[in-house]
């Protein structure tokens, strides 16, 4: 099964704060005849995506359920605590998750990170997306621990944000359906690898066609003079007695 037969473009779905830019530019090099779409959607959203057959392949975030998806880590990201300009972290360089204890710490429910214990104080309620988790600390009502590349896609004037050391940390992957895994797939894994346009890992190799022998030439049977066909005989010729 190849994707070029079974679709007209190549669909990439990514999660918020994954910028795919780089590659895409490179498949739009390398792959003029399949046009790439991309499908912008939540974390939670990301996995029933794929599963539906809705996207050939997806940039999200790990843990993925590798007993029906594949996945190929790509890169880990910083984690950062999200606060206003005017708190006490913004004077630091970076913190622990111990420096946050005093602070009411939100929790949304498309939280990216595998927390084992909660920094901080819980909020009364969590909030629905990191969105309005920011709005959030923006009022003054706490603060928020996310990846750093989410920090960036929701930027505000009036916050800023600190690296925190010892916090989980939220790796970014190329993950599609195992069952699906089609040609364009492994073009798009080779772009993500660094793989360069005439590599041909991780594609199926095409048959190769079966070449003709030469043909032997024919030698002169031996004995023969190499000098045949030539109109005198070399030598004195014979006196007669």
């Amino acid at each position: 099964m190849t994707g070029s037969e079974d679709s007209p473009a190549f669909r990439l779905a990514y999660v918020p704060g994954v910028i795919p830019a780089k590659w895409v530019r490179i498949w739009n090099e390398r792959r003029t005849d399949v046009p790439l779409t991309l499908l912008q959607v939540s974390t939670t959203e990301a996995h029933d995506l794929l599963l539906a057959g809705d996207a050939d392949a997806g940039l999200v975030r790990l843990p993925v359920d590798r007993t029906v998806l594949s996945a190929i880590p790509l890169y880990t990201e910083t984690t950062v605590v999200v606060v206003p300009k005017d708190h006490v972290v913004a004077a630091v360089d970076e913190i622990t998750a111990e420096d946050l204890a005093d602070d009411i710490v939100l929790h949304p429910l498309d939280d990216t990170l595998a927390w084992e214990s909660l920094p901080g104080r819980p909020a009364i309620e969590r909030p629905a997306t990191t969105e309005d988790a920011i709005e959030l600390v923006a009022a003054g009502i706490g603060v928020l621990v996310v990846p750093q590349s989410l920090a960036r896609l929701h930027h505000r004037k009036d916050l800023t944000y600190r690296p925190v050391t010892d916090a989980p940390e939220s790796q970014v992957a190329l993950s599609w359906p195992e069952a699906r895994t089609t040609d364009l797939v492994e073009d798009f894994i080779g772009i993500v690898r660094g793989r360069t346009v005439n590599s041909s890992r991780g594609r199926r190799e095409e048959p190769k066609q079966a070449q003709p022998k030469p043909k032997k030439r024919s030698q002169p049977p031996a004995g023969r003079s190499a000098a045949r066909g030539r109109g005198t005989r070399q030598g004195k010729p014979r006196r007669k007695s």
